[in-house]
């Protein structure tokens, strides 16, 4: 059993972990100081995400059940949340249902707008999702699926050892940000044009801040060696 790390005050969302993988100062903007702005992107990925969740269980093949909206819960890693949807297929490493006969092991399911990404913030967020059902039923979950509704397929993910030392290093960094109330300055680059918050981040603006505070210490620096250098005379 997982080390019981965080207590139920220091919970964050588990969603943020895809904006923390995509910009840590996107992340802050949402969590720290409380910016939303909704843009394209956004609204199309809320209503995929309403779809799926309807509060019902469903049979889904002859052997499966799918969840819809299920809360899940991490105290070692920090996280509360709800799974789009997880599905239970027939295993004899799983558990037992109230009301259904064998033993059934979950499997997460998140839904997604458009097409996989080329970062990682999709696979954290479900990888984030197994690892709090594991804590949660006590069993172990190799693999889970993404789907996407652009193509309308879905993804196979192996949660390896790697991904999972991935979500743990993301949610170290969440709680250290939002315990310090703290937003990393930007790193301006390609993504700024994919997110909602550009208007009010200003990724620009904060790099020009950086420049002129690394000018500043730069001067200040050089009239240092030059006042070191010098000799008076007697």
């Amino acid at each position: 059993m997982e080390k019981k790390a965080y207590s139920d005050d220091d919970l964050l969302p588990l969603s943020g972990i895809q904006h923390m993988a995509f910009c840590e100062r996107q992340w802050a903007l949402i969590h720290v100081e409380r910016l939303w702005r909704e843009n394209q992107r956004t609204v199309e990925g809320r209503h995929l995400h309403d779809r799926a969740h309807d509060p019902t269980i469903v049979t889904v093949t002859e052997d499966g059940l799918a969840v819809r909206a299920q809360p899940i819960v991490s105290y070692s890693l920090g996280f509360f949340g709800v799974a789009d949807v997880v599905e239970f297929h027939r295993d004899p490493t799983g558990i037992a249902l109230p009301g259904y006969d064998g033993l059934w092991l979950p499997r997460p399911v998140e839904y997604k707008r458009g097409r996989p990404k080329k970062d990682d913030r999709d696979e954290v967020q479900l990888c984030a999702q197994a690892i709090c059902l594991e804590e949660m039923m006590h069993v172990d979950i190799e693999t889970a699926d993404l789907y996407y509704g652009q193509p309308r397929r879905r993804a196979s993910v192996l949660l390896d050892q790697a991904l999972r030392e991935r979500v743990r290093e993301l949610s170290e960094r969440m709680h250290r940000y939002y315990n310090e109330g703290r937003t990393p300055a930007a790193e301006p680059g390609k993504p700024c044009s994919l997110c909602s918050l550009a208007e009010v981040c200003m990724p620009k603006l904060t790099r020009k801040r950086r420049s002129v505070e690394n000018y500043i210490r730069a001067n200040l620096s050089a009239e240092a060696d030059d006042s070191a250098g010098t000799v008076s005379e007697p």
